[in-house]
């Protein structure tokens, strides 16, 4: 279990198979920021409602140059399953080792009901054009995240 990445570090670079089977590189969105979030599983209450969420604020975030990532240890099919059933309009990627989670530091042991396990902590991580991480959200609570990330996209250095 890594410790997070705190604001300030450069962001891992990473390679993952996204929703629709193509291999996404984090070096691909060089020169615009990254929303890169972690989630624990598709099609669960929380998730849906995070990813709804930034599906219907994509407009405001693709006028502010914004590529939004969702991250989960689900598998190409459960993604592209997800993403149809909720019409998303960005790519989820699959992290089925959880590598990347862990790189980020969203790879932890969680207590649910007593029982510990390891999983996913519900985090967001804002990465400026330059690779940089600017804000780190960490046991994201999903009503008004949305607007929090887009409100501190906005804050980002032009």
């Amino acid at each position: 279990m890594s410790d997070w990445l705190e604001a300030g570090t450069k962001a891992p670079a990473f390679t993952l198979a996204a929703d629709d089977g193509t291999k996404i590189k984090l070096s691909d969105f060089k020169g615009s920021p990254v929303v890169l979030y972690f989630y624990p599983a598709d099609d669960t209450p929380g998730c849906t409602r995070e990813a709804c969420a930034f599906r219907d604020r994509s407009a405001e975030l693709k006028k502010l140059g914004v590529k939004v990532l969702g991250v989960s240890p689900d598998d190409v099919a459960s993604h592209a399953k997800f993403r149809d059933k909720y019409e998303l309009n960005f790519p989820l990627l699959a992290d089925l080792d959880h590598k990347v989670a862990e790189k980020f530091g969203a790879w932890r042991e969680k207590n649910m009901y007593g029982k510990k396990s390891m999983g996913i902590v519900r985090s967001t991580f804002l990465i400026d054009a330059a690779g940089v991480i600017q804000r780190v959200w960490k046991s994201v609570k999903v009503d008004g995240h949305d607007a929090a990330v887009i409100d501190a996209v906005k804050e980002l250095p032009k």
